[in-house]
């Protein structure tokens, strides 16, 4: 209600400006003044009101960044995430300098060199060093941003997975699936035409590394300890997206993507921070149908101890299907 009434009041206040300027149009044709002639006091009004509304517009950008701040990403939980926010960090300093340097300058000139009718515009046709100074140095700015951002990209996507939990996270409209590498760490081969209602990943149970994956709803993870998610999709384009691990990665249907990381947090030390409600949260970040909102799955990041106990609780997916093929 409260939004309505703002916009309310801001459509009002814009009606009202109109309707000023045009009774100050009216008075002034009555006085038999030329409407159309600017004069030096209009520049100069014209030019405190540009003032104004800079100012005005500076101090909503300082008021945006202290009010929404906390709308940004959570804080960060892996190792990558960290870099991440490092560079975000760089770039949007960055960006601010400029912006608070540059923008009071543009609303300043603007009234300084406000029109008057004894001064002359000056033609200034080209400075060399002004053109190699507004050319180099932005040069040399953004090729460091460029370089420092790659830098942070080749570091987050080319890591060495030879050591990772490899777990796969298959997407169906509208839910996630987590497939375990088991202890061979090696995930089994898939084929689409195996899908039906009881094999509903499409495993292919003649693969020797697929008798001991495990299938959950959730997943587990161990704090420290590097993994490697491979995507699959079932039938449209997801976007699988941890907010907290700086994970991002589409699951495209006949083809298979991957993301390493490595969570620095447990769940357990996120809700003494976040609170008692905190859960890692798996959500799709591609708008995929009408449930879309609905595609969750669980991250619980733990003790190994923890792990252990919880991977031992799981069954394997050869001895479910054989549950099944027997009932």
């Amino acid at each position: 209600m409260t939004n309505i009434l703002s916009v309310i009041v801001g459509l009002l206040f814009i009606v009202a400006l109109v309707q000023i300027t045009r009774v100050s149009e009216l008075l002034a044709k009555l006085k038999g003044k030329d409407v159309n002639e600017v004069t030096d006091q209009d520049n100069t009004s014209q030019g405190i009101l540009f003032l104004l509304i800079g100012g005005g517009f500076i101090v909503f950008v300082i008021w945006q960044m202290l009010e929404w701040n906390h709308l940004l990403l959570p804080p960060a939980s892996s190792v990558h995430g960290e870099e991440i926010d490092g560079l975000m960090q760089f770039t949007m300093g960055l960006i601010l300098i400029v912006f608070f340097i540059l923008t009071p300058i543009l609303f300043f000139f603007a009234f300084k060199y406000r029109g008057k009718k004894e001064r002359k515009a000056y033609f200034y046709p080209h400075n060399n060093k002004l053109e190699i100074i507004w050319t180099v140095v932005p040069t040399i700015v953004l090729t460091g941003v460029i370089i420092y951002g790659l830098r942070t990209w080749d570091r987050a996507m080319n890591v060495d997975t030879s050591s990772s939990t490899v777990v796969e996270v298959y997407s169906e409209q509208f839910k996630w699936t987590a497939r375990l590498s088991g202890p061979d760490n090696k995930l089994g081969a898939t084929d689409f035409r195996l899908v039906d209602s009881k094999n509903v990943l499409g495993l292919n149970m003649d693969d020797e590394s697929s008798l001991d994956d495990k299938i959950s709803r959730e997943v587990h993870l161990v704090v420290g300890k590097p993994v490697l998610l491979k995507f699959r999709s079932k039938d449209v384009i997801h976007s699988a997206f941890l907010p907290h691990f700086r994970v991002q990665m589409n699951c495209v249907p006949g083809l298979s993507t991957q993301f390493a990381f490595t969570p620095t947090q447990t769940t357990k030390e996120m809700k003494l921070q976040e609170g008692e409600d905190f859960e890692y949260v798996l959500l799709c970040n591609k708008i995929c149908g009408s449930a879309h909102y609905n595609m969750q799955m669980k991250f619980i990041v733990e003790t190994q101890e923890e792990y252990d106990e919880w991977e031992a609780s799981q069954k394997k997916i050869s001895d479910k299907l054989l549950t099944q093929i027997t009932e």
